[in-house]
């Protein structure tokens, strides 16, 4: 009797490559679960950070303090929409200018 052969493949992707697969993954999940149970305990999670920043000793009323943290949770939004588009407009900047292109 012959000694099992262990055969071994390494595969590697790029990152943009798990970046599709991991969007393709996530919008098919989304299609068949709500998204809402499983992202929960990151957004309470996230809506804690930002109440302590904003009232770390608890001295705020809990309206006052609950509209700080909507105005902070919209700023912490526009912020990541803007470095977003920043990232966009540097990546195509980039195409164009590998392309030969002039703007």
């Amino acid at each position: 009797m012959s000694s099992p052969v262990l055969i071994t493949r390494v595969v590697t992707f790029d990152p943009e490559e798990m970046a599709r697969r991991g969007r393709l993954g996530a919008a098919a999940r989304h299609a068949r679960h709500d998204p809402r149970p499983y992202t929960a305990a990151a957004r309470a999670g996230f809506l804690r950070k930002l109440e302590q920043a904003i009232d770390p000793d608890n001295a705020l009323p809990p309206e006052e303090r609950q509209r700080r943290v909507v105005d902070a949770q919209h700023a912490h939004m526009r912020r990541m929409a803007r470095i977003s588009a920043e990232a966009r407009q540097r990546r195509a900047r980039g195409a164009r200018e590998d392309a030969g292109v002039q703007r």
